[in-house]
C-alpha cells in the first residue's frame, strides 16, 4: 500500500490531520490500534478554545458543534465561599470557548472521514514504524489478520502518550520534562442539568474542585484526591457532600444532583518531549506533550500541532519548500512551553498542597485575589484560556 502520509492514531490529532491533508489534496492513511466504539466512546476534555473552534469550522466539520456545543464568554474562580467571575470576550477581544466533548469531536471527524471514503483502519494490530530515515517511509501493522506494509513519504505519529511513535524517535528520552503532580482528580458524569451556565474553578481547605458539563442534560463535576484513590471508597452520596462542601457559595448555592454514570481518576502531570521530529517521523498531541487538565489545554495544544503540520506538508507538496517541516519542533514548542506554563499555574494556584506550609498558601490566596481584582491580572488568564491567537 502507498500514501504520501501515514498517521498512527485515530484521536483528534490523527484525525483532524488527516482532514486538513485532504482538504490540502494530500493522500494519507490513518491506522488506530483500538476499535471505532472504543475512540468514540473515549470521554476525555470537553473545552474548544476559539482557535479550535475557527478551525473545525473553515475544515467544514463544525455543523454539530454548532448546534449542541456550548458556547461560553468566561470561567468563575470560587474561593472562601464568593465566586468571582472572568468575562473573556471583554478582556480578549470578543473571543470565548465551547464546551463540546473532545469524543464528540471525534465522531465528527470519523463521520467525514468515512463519508469520503478515505483509508481509515481501527483494530490495526502490532503496528511497528518501520522506516523513517532516507527517502521514505514505511509502517507495518496486521489488519483482519493480514499483515500490511504501508509505504509513505512522511509518518505522524498522533497515537497518544503510551503510543509507538515517541518510542521510535531517536533521542526522545533525553528531550522529556516532566512533572509529576502529587494528586489526581476523581471525576464523575451525572445525570444532571448544569445548575450554572458556565465553569467554576474552587479553590477549598479540602482540595480542588470543579463544576463543569458536557450537555444542557449532562453535569461533569471533579474533586481533588490522591493519585491511588479507592473509588470503592467513594459511594455517590459522599461525592455529592463533598461537591456541596467544596462548590458550595455562602448564599447557599449548591451543584444540582443526579444519577452517577460515570466515575474515575485522572492523573495529573506535565510532559513534553522536545524532540518532535527526527528524519519523516513528526509527533503531534499527545504523543509529544501532556498538560494537567486544569487549564483545558490538552486537545487545544493538539490541533495546533497538526494545523501547522498539516501546513508545512502543504508547502512541501505543493512548492518542495521543507522550512515548516525543519523547524516543526521550535516552532510547535513556543506555543507547547506556554500552554505548559498556563497548566501548571491555574494547577498550583488552586490546588491543595499535602506539604505546602503556611507561607505559600497565603502566596495562593494573594494570587487569587489579584487575578479577580485585577484586569491586568483578569486578561492573563482570560487570553490563556481562551487560546492566545495562531502565529504563521
Amino acid at each position: 500500500m502507498r500514501t504520501q502520509v501515514g498517521i498512527i492514531g485515530a484521536g483528534p490529532a490523527g484525525l483532524l490531520l488527516g482532514h486538513l491533508l485532504h482538504l490540502a489534496g494530500i493522500d494519507n492513511v490513518v491506522i488506530e490500534a483500538r476499535s471505532r466504539q472504543y475512540v468514540e466512546e473515549r470521554i476525555r476534555a470537553g473545552v474548544l478554545e476559539q482557535n479550535t473552534v475557527d478551525l473545525l469550522r473553515e475544515a467544514g466539520v463544525g455543523q454539530r458543534m454548532d448546534k449542541e456545543g456550548l458556547a461560553h464568554d468566561g470561567v468563575e474562580l470560587l474561593f472562601d465561599g464568593t465566586r468571582h467571575r472572568i468575562d473573556f470576550p471583554s478582556l480578549t477581544g470578543g473571543r470565548r470557548i465551547v464546551v463540546y466533548g473532545q469524543h464528540e469531536v471525534v465522531k465528527d471527524l470519523i463521520a467525514a472521514r468515512l463519508a469520503l471514503d478515505l483509508p481509515l483502519y481501527f483494530e490495526a494490530a502490532d503496528a511497528l514504524i518501520e522506516r523513517f530515515e532516507g527517502d521514505s517511509a514505511a509502517i507495518g501493522f496486521v489488519h483482519e489478520g493480514k499483515k500490511i506494509q504501508l509505504e509513505c513519504d512522511f509518518i505522524a505519529g498522533c497515537d497518544g502518550f503510551h503510543g509507538i511513535a515517541r518510542q521510535a524517535m531517536p533521542g526522545a528520552l533525553d528531550a522529556v520534562f516532566e512533572r509529576i503532580y502529587p494528586f489526581a482528580w476523581l471525576g464523575i458524569l451525572a445525570h444532571a442539568a448544569p445548575s450554572t451556565d458556565e465553569l467554576i474553578y474552587a479553590r477549598h481547605a479540602e482540595g480542588f474542585a470543579l463544576f463543569s458539563m458536557r450537555s444542557p442534560q449532562i453535569t461533569r463535576l471533579y474533586l481533588q484526591c490522591t493519585p491511588d484513590e479507592d473509588l470503592s471508597l467513594w459511594p455517590d452520596e459522599r461525592i455529592w457532600e463533598a461537591l456541596d462542601r467544596r462548590l458550595g457559595t455562602a448564599d447557599g448555592w449548591r451543584p444540582t444532583r443526579g444519577e452517577i454514570m460515570q466515575k474515575g481518576v485522572t492523573p495529573m502531570r506535565s510532559f513534553v518531549c522536545e524532540k518532535m521530529h527526527h528524519g519523516r517521523l513528526y509527533l503531534a498531541g499527545d504523543a509529544a506533550h501532556i498538560v494537567p487538565p486544569t487549564g483545558a489545554k490538552g486537545m487545544n495544544l493538539a490541533v495546533a500541532d497538526v494545523r501547522h503540520l498539516a501546513r508545512s506538508l502543504a508547502r512541501y507538496f505543493d512548492h518542495g519548500d521543507e522550512a515548516g517541516l525543519e523547524s516543526y519542533s521550535q516552532t510547535c514548542l513556543k506555543r507547547i512551553w506556554r500552554a505548559e506554563h498556563f497548566s501548571w499555574w491555574m494547577t498550583s494556584m488552586l490546588h491543595r498542597f499535602e506539604d505546602v506550609e503556611p507561607f505559600a498558601a497565603r502566596i495562593q490566596e494573594s494570587e487569587l485575589r489579584y487575578v479577580v481584582s485585577s484586569e491586568a491580572g483578569s486578561r492573563v488568564l482570560a487570553e490563556n484560556y481562551v487560546g492566545l491567537p495562531f502565529s504563521d
